[in-house]
């Protein structure tokens, strides 16, 4: 299941997270475009990703912050960068530009400190939004578990857009980085699912307050439990495919 877009756009323009997307995207092209080759790249990610085994000799604290800005490739930049476009408008709306900011910015640290803790020893530099991320995602759960997600989901070769209550999908999201944690270290898999997991409980923690102020569950009875905006309906689409009958030719357009 890969989420594509919400049903619930902001009331007001989300600079912060126009200006996370773009301080990313600019920073890998800074990178990506000018090393040389691989080496070069290893060298790079050495130096400004977060490395665990490094942060336990007591060097390289600063690759908390710096590790949040930077990806290993286009894919992981689209995907982190797509996840912030749907979940980001709606948290910053709510709690404004700057307290987003400051959320967006503990988030990824509690993220980065889960995944250190995890594997302290470990020589993998980690690199990613992603914790940050999932703190949005931690937050968005919290404020507007109701709101509608539409999510492309593949099985070998059918593939369909379903809307699903963001719960649901945020849930599952959250399941798989617990479990994969416990089954695939960092050493071996190659992906931070602690510091998945970490950021998106902080997201959850630092949104609570939030949460409260705005009466709980009382706030949940007011809005239906999404952002407190008109929904968006998108139309469905009828597929050009023909249909093929038993027996027959093609049918009807569908």
């Amino acid at each position: 299941m890969f989420p594509i877009r919400d049903h619930n756009p902001s009331g007001r323009t989300p600079f912060v997270t126009f200006t996370l997307i773009a301080v990313n995207v600019i920073v890998f092209l800074s990178y990506w475009l000018t090393l040389p080759g691989e080496v070069a790249l290893g060298r790079f990610f050495l130096t400004w990703g977060l490395v665990p085994a490094r942060i336990g000799f007591g060097d390289g604290y600063e690759t908390f912050v710096t590790s949040m800005f930077l990806h290993g490739g286009w894919m992981h930049l689209a995907g982190n960068m797509l996840f912030l476009f749907i979940f980001g408008d709606n948290l910053e709306d709510e709690m404004g530009h700057l307290r987003f900011a400051l959320f967006y910015l503990l988030s990824g640290l509690a993220a980065a400190g889960l995944q250190f803790a995890a594997e302290p020893a470990s020589m993998i530099p980690m690199v990613g939004a992603s914790g940050a991320i999932a703190g949005v995602m931690g937050g968005y759960l919290l404020l507007f578990p109701k709101a509608k997600v539409d999510v492309l989901f593949i099985f070998i070769v059918f593939f369909r857009i379903l809307p699903i209550p963001a719960w649901i999908m945020l849930g599952l999201w959250f399941g798989f980085q617990v479990i994969n944690g416990a089954m695939a270290p960092a050493d071996v898999g190659g992906v931070a699912y602690w510091a998945h997991a970490g950021g998106f409980v902080a997201g959850l923690v630092l949104a609570l307050p939030l949460w409260l102020r705005r009466g709980g569950p009382a706030f949940w009875s007011r809005t239906q439990g999404a952002p407190p905006h008109p929904e968006v309906a998108y139309p469905l689409v009828r597929t050009r495919v023909p249909r093929i009958r038993r027996g027959g030719g093609p049918g009807p357009w569908g």
